[in-house]
């Protein structure tokens, strides 16, 4: 199958699994995992920086229809996609053409991917439930909730990318 379509059929395999299963997940009462990143984490990085604003708007609002959330996610979606690039640059640590690689397990270590991942998440989830809550009344419950629904997520996202995604053995 074309690489397009098969990137195309996971994101709406992703989103579709996001809305109708992991927004009704509600651990411990406040954490959600917030799954449909998985599919702007993979998207190609070599994609026109206005496609992939589009893409996370697109998807974010997508959300944001089944959760009710008036743009919020959509929001935090065309922010996540705005650092992208940029993270995935300090990450590398250097001004090579390595933008270009995959962030999948075999090209990118263990450590480099739950960097990748739990930053990420924790600025989306940040900016997602700190838009939601808009306030300082209950400051801890706040953070736990940011805490406990990065956490989860990323756990998800890792162990999703391993599972479909396997690290091939050395020869």
């Amino acid at each position: 199958m074309n690489n397009t379509v098969s990137q195309i059929l996971r994101f709406i395999i992703v989103l579709l699994l996001q809305v109708f299963i992991c927004n009704y997940i509600n651990l411990f009462g406040f954490a959600t995992p917030a799954l449909y990143l998985l599919a702007l984490f993979l998207l190609p990085l070599e994609l026109p920086l206005s496609v992939q604003y589009l893409i996370g708007f697109a998807s974010g609002l997508f959300v944001d229809m089944f959760t009710h959330t008036l743009g919020v996610n959509a929001l935090a979606c065309v922010l996540f996609m705005f650092v992208r690039p940029y993270f995935v640059k300090a990450l590398n640590g250097r001004k090579t053409s390595e933008t270009t690689d995959r962030p999948i397990p075999g090209i990118k270590d263990f450590k480099w991917l739950i960097t990748y991942v739990t930053i990420l998440t924790l600025l989306h989830q940040a900016l997602v439930i700190g838009i939601e809550v808009a306030s300082f009344k209950n400051f801890g419950h706040t953070l736990l909730t940011i805490v406990a629904n990065t956490i989860l997520t990323a756990f998800v996202i890792l162990c999703t990318e391993y599972i479909f995604f396997p690290v091939k053995g050395k020869s």
